[in-house]
């Protein structure tokens, strides 16, 4: 492999990330001095902030025919998000969840990963496909400006602390930082498609393989500052929040964008539809029991999910190069260790549940 396509490749990576920095504190605070609700802000811009990476990656390699890269980049940041960053993040600090984002944020989640799995199953993801995507997108942006009118005060102190109140003395400032973020992201995108794709090329690996890892984990890593640092300081909704923000815009947006653009649609090759989008749905789909349980992400649910994550990456890389243990690996983890974590996700799901019930029957009995 070439020399310079690695350093290209990595310098890619680097200005994806700077990139993304700039252009979430300079969007972010733009947004705080036009009077934007701090919730939003967090929901919205800084979520949406930090899965710029995707976007510009995915369309990068939409427009270079690299649909397979595209389509690995954001179901393989999905599962990243959730099992690695909340995981990680909630090992740090036990994470609270609100009950907004149960009750709104994480269905919508899962709907819109089922709907994916939906769309996918004749093998392309059209314009058409695309253009619903992003106009749910839309109805979410508009829903989540009218939904913030009633964030209580701690959230919006929060929010505040994090990105500051915004001032507009200082828009050129923030202005510029906007379009310098964006200059990178153009530029390291297309570096690390090109690095990633000789990558590929030089290990034998498939494309999708590359996608979802090595450039999933890459432009997922502003999610990981984000949440963590979030999760270190206790701003545990900017921690939740900005994986489920930043989940919802990689399917509506990134893909819905990147279907749009693409000259046929996204190809989604038999593998992702038989085994990597199904996994984003069920990790979805994991995450409304744990989250029922108390409204919080305790250290033992987020062991839980990382290491699930070191086995999805571990299963790729077995299947990637034919190992002899595939079988006895896929085995172990889908006939018995997987039924059995669901079955304790469910009992979890319930007892809190019921616990829950109680405590209101016990709070209204106790009402004058």
């Amino acid at each position: 492999m070439d020399t310079m396509v690695l350093v290209l490749f990595i310098l890619g990576l680097v200005l994806l990330i700077v990139g993304a920095e700039a252009l979430v504190k300079g969007s972010s605070r733009l947004a705080a001095a036009l009077g934007i609700s701090p919730l939003v802000i967090g929901l919205t811009v800084v979520a949406y902030g930090t899965s710029s990476p995707e976007l510009a990656v995915s369309i990068q390699s939409a427009w270079a025919g690299q649909a397979d890269l595209a389509l690995g980049n954001v179901v393989g940041s999905n599962i990243f998000n959730v099992l690695f960053i909340l995981g990680l993040s909630a090992m740090i600090a036990p994470l609270v969840v609100s009950q907004q984002l149960v009750r709104l944020d994480v269905p919508l989640m899962i709907a819109v990963s089922l709907l994916l799995l939906l769309l996918a199953l004749d093998g392309n993801l059209s314009r058409f496909d695309g253009s619903l995507f992003f106009a749910i997108n839309i109805a979410y942006v508009v829903w989540a400006i009218r939904q913030s009118r009633k964030e209580n005060q701690q959230i919006k102190e929060e929010y505040e602390k994090e990105y500051g109140a915004g001032r507009s003395s200082q828009w050129p400032v923030n202005l510029a930082l906007i379009v310098a973020g964006l200059g990178m992201l153009v530029l390291g995108s297309h570096w690390l498609v090109e690095g990633a794709v000789a990558v590929a090329q030089a290990l034998g690996l498939s494309e999708l393989i590359i996608g979802l890892t090595i450039v999933a984990a890459g432009t997922s890593l502003p999610e990981v500052a984000t949440s963590i640092i979030a999760s270190i300081r206790g701003e545990r909704d900017i921690a939740v929040g900005n994986v489920v923000g930043s989940n919802l815009f990689n399917i509506l947006a990134v893909l819905g964008l990147t279907s749009i653009v693409a000259p046929n649609g996204v190809n989604v090759s038999p593998a992702a539809l038989r085994f990597d989008i199904p996994v984003m749905s069920a990790v979805a789909l994991a995450c409304l029991p744990v989250f029922f349980t108390g409204f919080r992400i305790g250290r033992r649910e987020g062991a839980l999910f990382f290491a699930y994550y070191l086995a999805y990456t571990l299963y790729l890389i077995l299947d990637a190069t034919g190992h002899d243990q595939l079988d006895e690996f896929s085995l172990i983890m889908f006939e018995y260790i997987t039924p059995l974590v669901a079955v304790m996700l469910l009992l979890l799901a319930a007892f809190a549940w019921r616990k829950r019930r109680r405590d209101q029957a016990r709070k209204r009995t106790n009402e004058p």
